[in-house]
Formats: C-alpha cells, sequence, structure tokens
C-alpha cells in the first residue's frame, strides 16, 4: 500500500512538472505599437496559425503594419502588408480553418485570424497574415441568449464554461464557429481597449494612423 501511494505522489509530481513545462514553453509574441505593448499567448489547439504567426513574426513580415480596421466595442484588425508604410507585395495564401471550440472562442481578448467572406470563402479558410484581436461588448443573460439561439441553429454549442466567460468578461460570442481563434491577450488589454476607441473613417480606418511597429518573439 505504502509502494503504491507513493507511485502516485511521483506521478502527481510529474504530471505537475509537465504542466509547468508546456506553460513555460508556451509561445509568446510581444506586439509593440504606437500606443503601447501587447503581449499575446498562442495554443498549442492551433498548430498551423500557432507556427504560421511566429514565422511571420520571426520574418519582420507583420514589422510597420497598420491596425488598418478598427470597431469600438468589437475589435482591432492588423496584419495586412498592403498596409506597410513601404509597400511590400500581399501575403496571398490561406491557412485551413481550426476551430477548437469549447476551449478557444471569442471572449475578450481572444486573438484569430481574419479572413474572407463566406461567399467567396466557403471552407472559413483563415487570412495568411491578417489577424484581429476581440474587444467586444457587454452581455446580459437576454441578449446573450439570443446569441446563443443564433449558434445552434448553426449546430455551434455555447456549452456553460463559454456562457459564464461571456457574462463576465464580454466578447464577441457570434463569431465563434466560424473564424479561427489561435491564442488570447495575456498582458495590454488596456492598450487594445485604447486602440479600439480611437476616431476612424467611413471604412472604420484609424484616422491617425496606428502602427504595429515590431512583432517579436518572446519565447519558443
Amino acid at each position: 500500500m505504502k509502494k503504491q501511494t507513493l507511485l502516485f505522489l511521483l506521478f502527481l509530481t510529474m504530471g505537475i512538472t509537465v504542466a509547468e513545462a508546456r506553460k513555460q514553453r508556451a509561445a509568446v509574441v510581444r506586439l509593440e505599437t504606437t500606443m503601447g505593448v501587447i503581449r499575446v499567448e498562442l495554443s498549442d489547439e492551433t498548430p498551423r496559425h500557432r507556427d504560421n504567426f511566429l514565422r511571420l513574426a520571426r520574418e519582420g513580415r507583420l514589422d510597420s503594419t497598420l491596425f488598418h480596421r478598427v470597431i469600438k466595442d468589437f475589435m482591432i484588425q492588423g496584419g495586412d502588408p498592403r498596409s506597410l508604410i513601404k509597400t511590400r507585395d500581399s501575403i496571398a495564401y490561406t491557412l485551413p480553418a481550426e476551430f477548437r471550440l469549447p476551449w478557444l472562442h471569442h471572449v475578450r481578448g481572444a486573438l484569430a485570424a481574419a479572413r474572407e467572406p463566406d461567399e467567396v470563402n466557403p471552407e472559413m479558410r483563415s487570412s495568411g497574415s491578417q489577424f484581429y484581436i476581440v474587444y467586444g461588448r457587454s452581455w446580459g443573460e437576454n441578449s446573450l441568449g439570443k446569441v446563443r439561439g443564433m449558434l445552434n441553429e448553426k449546430d455551434i454549442d455555447m456549452n456553460r464554461d463559454m456562457w459564464e466567460a461571456y457574462l463576465q468578461h464580454g466578447g464577441a460570442p457570434h463569431l465563434d464557429g466560424t473564424y479561427t481563434v489561435f491564442g488570447h491577450v495575456i498582458d495590454g488589454m488596456k492598450v487594445v481597449k485604447q486602440i479600439q476607441s480611437v476616431a476612424t473613417d467611413s471604412t472604420d480606418c484609424p484616422v491617425q494612423p496606428v502602427i504595429l511597429l515590431r512583432a517579436v518573439v518572446e519565447s519558443k
């Protein structure tokens, strides 16, 4: 009995060690903007999007791009190489969707991949470079219930954990199951809040440019 207890404690310790090691190895990218720094952690549940974002950051493909689409109480979008101050070719490839509900959803702070509309992109493939960070709106039970009903009609389930997260933190639940979430903000939501509040023109582009100066891989 004593031997079994010791083995159990050993495995438990090993499990904690493995979990901590995985957390330490998590891929983190620092987004240095003209309004401050945003740090995002990339999910291992979406390996294609993770590896693609890391490669873009390491190659400097996101540097000096604009947050070219900003909508208050919704999201900030960037990563389009055509928005560079110094013109560069667009990134034409796309990535297959990696929906990972209920673990990765559009709660406030979610990092997700932009894409073309359904009518030209029925497979919901992601842009090779454009991304957005969710700020979203606050939700009450009645308004969130309507979104849950809409998602159910598309066979997309909002479980209890997602429900509680949206009620507590806010977000953009109507995008779940249709856009790939591949990470989340771990530091800098105040910067996201500031960016989503800037004045914009009729195309949702900030009147005063908000620039992603550098994307720096901090780990992995």
